[in-house]
């Protein structure tokens, strides 16, 4: 599956070369990883992929259009979907990058 390289263009101009941010190829499309963290991945043309932690998902799935991420039958804790359609602004595409590389921050270097 094709990713969406536009998409893909902009998250790197909200992570602004931080050097400890590594891209790979995985889950269909073009992962954004912090310290060897997933942090964001763009996911064909349907959007995004948002590490967040659990606490955080539960809060943003009822405040936000962004819903659980759900890869085969399985729901994955604390990784939301969120559609290019809840992307319209930088600002609010730099949100959801923020909420991702933050969260992989906190994790410990892989």
């Amino acid at each position: 599956m094709a990713y969406d390289l536009a998409l893909a263009d902009e998250i790197r101009t909200v992570l602004d070369g931080a050097p400890e941010i590594t891209e790979r190829r995985m889950f269909g499309g073009l992962s954004f990883l912090v310290n060897g963290n997933l942090a964001v991945a763009v996911r064909g043309s349907e959007g995004i992929l948002v590490r967040v932690g659990t606490d955080a998902a539960e809060e943003l799935v009822r405040t936000t259009a962004a819903t659980r991420a759900v890869m085969g039958a399985r729901v994955m804790a604390g990784w939301l979907d969120v559609g290019t359609d809840s992307l319209g602004t930088e600002a609010e595409l730099s949100t959801w990058v923020r909420r991702g590389v933050d969260y992989a921050r906190s994790l410990p270097p892989k």
